[in-house]
């Protein structure tokens, strides 16, 4: 039987600060907590601070996308849970989930598109051989894991369809 894999995980909890005129988590410091989860990620596959300063490197977002499933308030416990959908030789595609304290459904998740960057230019960079190596070892954990529930999802409202079926509105 196989292992459970475990997921690289990021906790902190819903600051008085980050709270909203309706007492819930104001809808940006979804995404700060997901980056702060993130920073934890770049860590993790060898890109702490100082490697970024001596390497000259970094990680830039290119792209985030965020789906809030409910509400969360202050003084809540908070754990993102992060995968690796997929990379290459410069990118890497993030899953976050984000979960009130020890809860099993998510109140969030989230993806993100990174971007490896020499930032002596700056410019795009692929990752050195030892944070490559990293990352593919979780690609490769997490490619055991259940379809990512909330990835590839696009916003938009349906079309409209008129009366012949046309679909033009």
């Amino acid at each position: 039987m196989p292992q459970p894999v475990a997921l690289p995980c990021y906790r902190d909890t819903v600051r008085p600060e980050w709270v909203d005129y309706n007492g819930h988590l104001r809808d940006a410091f979804y995404m700060l907590i997901f980056s702060f989860a993130t920073d934890a990620l770049i860590d993790l596959i060898g890109l702490p601070d100082a490697v970024r300063k001596e390497r000259r490197r970094s990680i830039y977002t290119l792209e985030a996308h965020i789906s809030y499933l409910h509400e969360i308030k202050e003084g809540t416990p908070v754990r993102v849970d992060m995968r690796v959908l997929a990379h290459d030789a410069k990118r890497l595609h993030l899953y976050l989930e984000m979960f009130a304290g020890d809860g099993a459904e998510p109140v969030a998740a989230g993806e993100q598109m990174l971007l490896h960057v020499d930032t002596g230019g700056p410019r795009a960079a692929a990752f050195d051989s030892d944070v490559e190596a990293r990352v593919r070892a979780l690609a490769e954990a997490h490619a055991t894991l259940p379809p990512a529930v909330y990835a590839g999802r696009v916003i938009g409202l349906p079309a409209k369809t008129k009366p012949n079926g046309s679909g033009h509105a």
